[in-house]
């Protein structure tokens, strides 16, 4: 009994085993031209299994890399713009994203990211944080990151 008892931990152990390695070698950096290069020792995107997680975008335009002009409505789309072009990349749409953070530097700007935001996400928007923060790469307003759940089987 002591024998199959041992015989079925050490098959249990090998299969985490495997799962655990398929899961290290299901990581995959997410990059396009689409969306402004990474201003640090970051990736635009990584893609961990089933999951892509997107790092915070700012109002940079990826054709010049320099800030958008305008207002917080302006630099928010071009936030959203921006996700978008990553989330595309990873081959999901933005229906696909299921939690966003949001870092703004003045929460008086919330509403208009609000009204922004939502032209971007018309039905079952994702869930989401805001945060005020004291300040942000090129001391943008407003950062937006997120995470996406692509389903195992597309």
């Amino acid at each position: 009994m002591l024998y199959y008892l041992s015989a079925g931990i050490l098959k249990t152990l090998t299969y985490r085993k495997k799962e655990l390695w398929r899961v290290n070698n299901s990581i995959e950096i997410i990059h396009t031209g689409m969306a402004p290069r990474a201003i640090g020792p970051y990736s635009q995107g990584v893609k961990a299994g089933p999951f892509i997680f997107i790092s915070g975008q700012i109002p940079v335009n990826p054709q010049t890399g320099e800030l958008v002009k305008g207002d917080i409505r302006a630099h928010t789309r071009q936030v959203l713009e921006n996700l978008r072009a990553v989330v595309s990349e990873a081959g999901c749409t933005m229906q696909d994203v299921v939690k966003t953070t949001i870092f703004l530097k003045n929460m008086d700007d919330f509403n208009v990211v609000n009204e922004v935001y939502a032209e971007y996400f018309p039905v079952n928007p994702p869930a989401r944080a805001c945060i005020e923060v004291s300040g942000l790469p090129k001391d943008v307003g407003v950062e937006i990151e997120a995470i996406v759940y692509r389903r195992v089987n597309d």
